[in-house]
């Protein structure tokens, strides 16, 4: 089953942020476009590159219009703690999302029930709050920032030239597709 088009469940977690805990819900994503980074758990060995990675393209994000949650099933307190901890995560100024129970995951299908923890997954959410992008991948392989934002632009564009697709590599200001039947095999 696809989660395209998933309207992301009515939520409410704790998070940590600017060296304090607040409180994320479903209502913080709506209105503008939403990346959820969803990683294993704190304290391990790719996770911290993919955040740090995160951390460093954040302001490039936030130009667009996007912002990041990252989400494990780890507490706000062991966010907290790994945030002090480690130079690379010390970075991160978006919300670090406590997700202890796996409600959230489960809802976008990255619990791992044998392991209790989520899987690599990345969530690329509209103003309405549906999953329009999304990519899920084995824990021992890492994602590009960069490329995660290349998709959270495309994304933004069809959203708002619904005639108009994107081709592979797509960038800001590179030409696009306009489907017809007319260039049906002349691409």
């Amino acid at each position: 089953m696809t989660l395209l088009q998933h309207d992301v469940i009515d939520f409410t977690l704790q998070a940590y942020q600017d060296d304090g805990i607040r409180q994320v819900g479903k209502s913080d994503l709506l209105g503008h476009w939403s990346l959820l980074f969803f990683y294993p758990a704190d304290f391990s060995f790719v996770c911290p590159t993919e955040l740090e990675d995160l951390a460093d393209h954040y302001d490039a994000f936030k130009q667009a219009g996007c912002e990041i949650y990252s989400v494990s099933c780890d507490t706000q307190w062991t966010h907290k703690a790994w945030h002090d901890a480690n130079e690379s995560i010390g970075k991160i100024a978006f919300p670090m999302l406590a997700d202890p129970t796996g409600a959230l995951a489960r809802d976008l299908d990255t619990y791992n029930e044998h392991t209790g923890l989520a899987e690599r997954g990345d969530f690329i959410i509209d103003p309405e709050g549906r999953v329009v992008a999304y990519e899920v991948i084995s824990s021992n392989v890492g994602r590009d920032a960069a490329e995660i934002l290349r998709r959270v632009k495309a994304s933004q564009f069809v959203y708002e030239h619904t005639d108009q697709v994107c081709p592979a590599k797509w960038e800001p200001g590179d030409k696009t597709i306009k489907p017809s039947l007319d260039l049906v095999g002349e691409l």
